[in-house]
């Protein structure tokens, strides 16, 4: 099950909207097969394995990375391909959390006879799907938060200056985690004030993510750096006006109106909308007010925090406004996942304590 969990990781930056599978098939000590999903609308990772085994299929046992599929997608049940092939045994790391699967697959494997078991590796094997199993199970995208700061929390000086807190390496490993997520996520002012390109530049992919630009009175720019590639572009805007979105819409956006009450962007609404189209993972790079707003809203599941070793003091600006607090009790309190050095900076991995990982 490890050496399928490596592989599924190779499906990293490839395979969304589908979940990043990996599969082996053993005959008692000896790998027969193996194989991996790489992007959707392919073959899955339990047909490639097979077809690497061929005939040794034939009474193997396979270690599969979320339980093989069971109904009929832009590709055959993968259950049906194991059955057919003779396995005679079959290991998921997880359930699959798609209503469409959902134990089909392993209830499918026990009415043809092959012995089933699951929960092996199932925590790796979350954390490698987590924004997959996030929108099967809550309607919307797993949503991650990156800010750069210094060690007293400020992510830029008081003009705005921000280039560079972090080094190279904080940069490079950022880009991996863009890499990874299935849309780039920022705010008017960051694209007013930096003009980002809002793509993967540092790792090798060959895919862009999607980026999604929060304007809520259509101020973006048709001149913005992020139109300068093919990569696609969703506005989101509270002001439903068609005549001035027309620019971006003419630049190739696609965009939508989700207004609250009080004429801002209803953000509660946005993830659900986000998850409809697909999402698994958004990677948010933001300002302080946006930062602030998804943190205070209960919607970040998670913190990538690049901790550079200075001080910018009291002026500069924070990493996130948020509400004053008359007590601790009341405090937006995070669980650490995990604190690496990168390069001069260091990274800080936190999550919401209610958020399933």
């Amino acid at each position: 099950m490890q050496r399928a969990l490596v592989l599924a990781g190779r499906g990293l930056y490839s395979t969304t909207p589908n979940p990043r599978v990996g599969c082996v098939l053993v005959q008692g000590d000896e790998i027969v097969g193996e194989g991996w999903h790489v992007r959707a609308g392919e073959p899955h990772a339990e047909v490639h394995a097979l077809a690497a085994a061929g005939s040794k299929a034939r009474g193997a046992t396979a270690y599969v990375t979320l339980e093989p599929c069971a109904h009929h997608g832009r590709t055959p049940p993968c259950a049906e391909a194991l059955i057919a092939a003779g396995v005679r045994r079959v290991v998921a790391a997880l359930t699959d959390p798609n209503p469409q699967v959902a134990g089909r697959g392993m209830a499918m494997l026990r009415a043809a006879g092959i012995a089933t078991a699951e929960g092996l590796l199932a925590a790796e094997a979350r954390e490698l799907n987590i924004g997959f199993i996030s929108r099967m199970t809550r309607g919307r995208p797993w949503l991650r938060l990156k800010i750069a700061a210094s060690l007293d929390g400020r992510t830029a000086l008081k003009n705005g200056q921000s280039q560079w807190i972090t080094g190279a390496a904080a940069r490079q490993d950022g880009h991996r985690w863009r890499a990874r997520a299935c849309a780039l996520l920022t705010g008017i002012g960051t694209v007013a004030g930096d003009d980002p390109q809002l793509n993967v530049r540092e790792v090798e992919t060959e895919r862009q993510p999607l980026k999604i630009v929060l304007d809520s009175h259509l101020e973006l720019s048709p001149d913005a750096r992020l139109f300068a590639d093919a990569a696609s572009v969703l506005v989101v805007s509270a002001l439903d006006d068609k005549i001035k979105a027309q620019p971006l819409l003419d630049k190739g956006a696609e965009w939508i109106a989700l207004p609250d009450a009080a004429g801002r962007i209803d953000l509660a609404q946005l993830l659900p909308e986000l998850g409809r189209r697909g999402l698994n993972e958004v990677h948010a790079e933001a300002g302080a007010t946006l930062n602030g707003a998804f943190i205070a809203a209960g919607l970040a599941d998670e913190l990538l925090l690049y901790l550079a070793p200075c001080l910018l003091g009291d002026a500069a600006r924070p990493l996130a406004v948020l509400p004053e607090l008359e007590n601790l009790a009341g405090r937006w309190a995070f669980e650490m996942q995990g604190c690496e050095r990168i390069g001069e900076a260091v990274r800080i991995r936190c999550r919401k304590p209610e958020t399933p990982a």
